[in-house]
């Protein structure tokens, strides 16, 4: 009777401990994707992507990590900086995380003379569990205001 006691606190220490170091920290992923975006490393940023990433933001569908990484990393990234967000919504389960809330940005001139710009909006960063377990984005969506003109 003691060895099956023994036995079963042995597995249920084992089982729990296996259930904490499988879960990981939403925030910390979105921190280093935000990170890699001010940093403008668009190798690091398209490193983190799911290859079926998804990305939206208003009439922009694009989905795949080459049409993501072209479209949306490389056309936007010298032009957008100082990415912030605000948290309003998150959570974590074994395979997939979430963050959700409201982003601020700084938008660089569109042209020589131009005044400086500042976005804000609501977005979505879902991450998925890859099959080597590392954690990679999987859905980007963003909606935003008008670009405001810095004054």
């Amino acid at each position: 009777m003691k060895s099956f006691l023994c036995s079963l606190f042995v597995a249920v220490a084992l089982s729990s401990c296996s259930k904490t170091g499988d879960a990981v920290n939403v925030q910390t992923l979105d921190q280093d994707f935000i990170s890699a975006w001010n940093s403008r490393d668009t190798g690091k940023i398209t490193g983190m992507m799911a290859d079926d990433v998804a990305f939206v933001q208003g009439n922009a569908h694009w989905k795949g990590k080459d049409e993501v990484s072209q479209k949306w990393v490389s056309a936007t990234v010298a032009t957008i900086s100082n990415l912030k967000t605000s948290v309003s919504s998150s959570g974590v389960d074994a395979n997939t995380a979430y963050e959700a809330g409201t982003f601020s940005v700084d938008v660089a001139p569109a042209a020589p003379g131009e005044a400086a710009g500042f976005g804000e909006g609501n977005y979505i960063f879902l991450w998925k569990k890859a099959a080597d377990n590392t954690w990679k984005l999987s859905y980007a969506q963003l909606e935003d205001l008008p670009v405001q003109r810095r004054q």
